[in-house]
């Protein structure tokens, strides 16, 4: 790493919601150009900077800086270049220079310790030298933290993110809690959080560190899908992390049982120990599907079998008597679940089921997990689907810092009928939201493919209701004539069985393409996406073509392959803005993904020019393609697949990702016309049935898998996938039990 120090001579660019910033700087006769994440710069500062030298492919070699130091100006012509620079709010170029000449030395100390003196110049009021001041706090706060930060190791990325989430407050609420660098949205590793901990004069066998890695240890599990560990693995884990005893552990978990931060069950055979907001989730889940199945419907389908009749004319359709005894479970039950695989009349049924309860005069609500299941859900049954998320409502706490939903027991979803498809994509926290706002004798039907992956969120909650076998199920087994047409539909069902599918199929449109090598994998990818697939069906690369992976990293993992597609799909040219991003460049018709929601951001929908819908939201897993990069005002513009419009600063740009390959995980609830598979370099945990099983039923009409054929063989043959530690099926057993 290389220092260099230098003075600023002028600010190329600088995103002022981020910080991240293009400029050069003087040392002796070099100009030298950075770019890095430096809060506040200004011309005429002197600074020192620590970075690797970089090669742009437009404006040559850089310094990436990845640690800086500053000082303000100490000669008065370079006090006047730096507040003439736009540094400060509320001084530009003719204040400054009144500024200087009225307070000369002392300037600094006036900005500082009395703004309001700033008074004392014409043009400028009281209020307004009010602001100047709290400007040039803040500078010298974020300046503060980044020093602060930096003296212990971490760099200005996260310093930035640190000031971003606590602002004023970042030093002393790190002094409080070095733990908190943890947090999700800061996410700097507990190895670094512990480093700057002990420096800061925390005992390493105090309580207060103890807590803090078993809290980090239950909170990487649920990232994992875990909703609790087992007692002597959370003991032996946490122990390793800390390198301490493992006595040590089990006294600070008996604190934080008597804080109510963990809870411990000794049941089940084991002791198992769950963060408290995921215990009460369980357990709420748990009683809530209770009271539901137990409390009969507030409205009943009167004449079924007439109603029925008239169902199958409205349809166009003759039910077979498995269909028939489907829809008379849904007139009578109160809770009722639906799985099948591709191709056995799930849609055929839910339109079945939604006609009844019409004739019926009843309000049925439909919703899925994401935007792209709610519109397929919506397309499928021409009527409306919202996600869950909007049906429920989301709101946040008064602190701005936790999810709410304005649904919930004292204000319950309106409906006689609520109708919830992709289950298997829904976690213990949004289902256990979701019911809170179902009122007892509301029809409640949840739809879902159990043999698919679970959700990305903690819990296995279709899969626990239905291995428990304490509520209604329905279950799909038969594969309908014009389903068997489709290899796709055929080959699915095959590998849920444990069985090879057939490769190569007559009907073209299932392929296996032998390669033996993550490159050559890749390779065959891109050519199968830019040029033999487009010539062949007539589809267009980027909206009908979807790749995917199970793997993020390595030559077929979907950031090489996204990287590759850019480049041949969407590589750079003259009149397509683009923005630089960390490893990335977002470019103009780039195709992108959200990877976390982000309840706040606001959205429209313009169907046309008389018709506009507002609201807010974006979730994870929603993609889209990037219509407008403004480098001017820092943001770039999205149209989902939804059609939601979204405008994104670029200091959130860390919410989007490409997806022109994205990981079968983040396929769940989509489907679309092709679907390209890369069989290459899985680590073995990954190599699961339920992975490849999941990855071909996102197709409609193609499948290519690509790569090696003995990986494929190995995912097929393995049944067992990854295990999660959850209780819901344990209690709703338990629960059964008892009645």
């Amino acid at each position: 790493m290389e220092q260099i120090e230098g003075i600023v001579e002028d600010i190329i660019y600088c995103n002022n919601q981020n910080w991240y910033t293009v400029c050069e700087i003087r040392s002796g006769r070099r100009l030298i150009t950075i770019v890095g994440y430096m809060p506040g710069l200004a011309v005429a500062e002197n600074i020192i900077v620590r970075g690797t030298w970089i090669h742009h492919q437009d404006y040559g070699k850089q310094l990436k800086v990845e640690s800086f130091e500053r000082s303000l100006p100490t000669t008065l012509d370079s006090l006047l270049k730096y507040l003439s620079s736009g540094a400060i709010k509320g001084i530009g170029a003719i204040t400054a220079k009144k500024i200087i000449e009225k307070f000369g030395d002392d300037t600094l100390r006036v900005l500082q310790f009395e703004p309001m003196l700033l008074s004392e110049i014409k043009g400028i009021s009281t209020d307004k030298a009010l602001r100047i001041g709290q400007s040039f706090m803040e500078q010298e706060q974020i300046r503060q933290t980044i020093m602060f930060l930096q003296e212990y190791g971490v760099s200005t990325t996260y310093a930035v993110k640190v000031w971003k989430k606590f602002g004023s407050d970042s030093i002393d609420e790190i002094k409080r809690n070095p733990y908190r660098l943890t947090d999700e949205d800061i996410n700097i590793g507990f190895k670094i959080a512990d480093r700057v901990a002990i420096s800061l004069g925390i005992d390493s066998q105090s309580q207060f560190r103890i807590m803090s890695g078993i809290e980090y240890v239950l909170s990487k599990a649920i990232q994992n899908g875990h909703v609790y560990l087992p007692s002597d693995m959370l003991v032996s884990e946490t122990s390793k992390l800390l390198n301490t005893a493992s006595e040590v552990v089990e006294n600070a978990m008996s604190k934080m049982i008597f804080e109510e931060s963990i809870y411990i069950e000794k049941a089940f055979n084991e002791s198992r120990v769950y963060l408290s907001a995921f215990y009460k989730a369980e357990q709420n889940v748990c009683k809530k599907l209770n009271i539901l199945s137990n409390t009969e419907p507030k409205k009943a389908v009167i004449n079924i079998e007439e109603v029925l009749s008239k169902v199958e004319g409205d349809q166009n359709i003759e039910y077979t008597q498995e269909q028939l005894q489907s829809i008379r479970l849904c007139a009578t039950q109160s809770i009722l679940v639906i799985t099948g695989g591709p191709g056995t009349g799930k849609t055929t049924l839910i339109k079945g089921i939604i006609s009844m309860f019409e004739k019926s005069d009843m309000k049925i609500v439909l919703a899925a997990p994401t935007g792209r299941a709610a519109k397929r859900m919506t397309e499928a049954t021409e009527k409306e689907a919202k996600t869950i998320h909007r049906l429920l409502e989301t709101t946040f706490s008064i602190d701005d810092e936790h999810r709410e939903f304005k649904k919930n027991e004292l204000d319950p979803i309106d409906a006689d009928v609520i109708i919830i498809d992709e289950v298997s994509m829904v976690d213990i926290l949004l289902m256990n939201s979701l019911l809170k706002a179902v009122e007892p004798g509301t029809r409640l039907i949840l739809v879902g493919d159990v043999d698919q992956l679970p959700s990305v969120g903690p819990g296995s909650v279709l899969y626990d209701i239905i291995e428990s076998q304490s509520i209604e199920t329905i279950r799909l087994n038969k594969i309908f004539r014009q389903a068997e047409e489709s290899f796709i539909v055929v080959n699915a069902h095959k590998i849920n069985k444990g069985q090879l599918p057939e490769l190569n199929s007559p009907n073209e449109d299932f392929f296996f393409v032998s390669r033996k090598n993550p490159q050559s994998t890749s390779a065959a990818i891109l050519e199968l996406c830019t040029s033999r697939i487009p010539e062949k069906y007539g589809l267009d690369s980027i909206k009908d073509i979807q790749v995917l992976s199970p793997s993020k990293r390595g030559d077929s993992g979907v950031y090489s392959l996204n990287a590759a597609l850019q480049q041949r799909l969407n590589p750079p040219r003259k009149g397509v803005k683009e923005k630089p991003y960390r490893n990335m460049i977002f470019r103009e018709n780039d195709r992108v993904m959200q990877i976390k929601n982000n309840y706040n951001l606001p959205w429209v929908i313009s169907e046309d020019e008389k018709e506009i819908t507002y609201g807010e939201g974006v979730f994870n897993g929603d993609m889209g393609i990037i219509k407008k990069i403004d480098l001017k005002n820092s943001s770039l513009t999205v149209l989902f697949d939804d059609g939601k419009l979204v405008e994104y600063d670029f200091d959130i740009l860390d919410e989007l990702e490409h997806s022109y390959a994205i990981t079968v995980h983040k396929s769940q609830g989509s489907e679309f016309p092709a679907v390209v598979i890369a069989l290459a370099n899985i680590p073995p945990m990954l190599r699961c049935r339920n992975i490849l099983y999941t990855a071909v039923t996102r197709a409609r009409d193609l499948v290519m898998l690509v790569g090696d054929k003995e990986i494929m063989v190995q995912m097929v043959n393995n049944v067992t996938g990854i295990e999660r530690y959850t209780s819901l099926k344990d209690r709703l057993m338990e629960q059964l039990k008892q009645l």
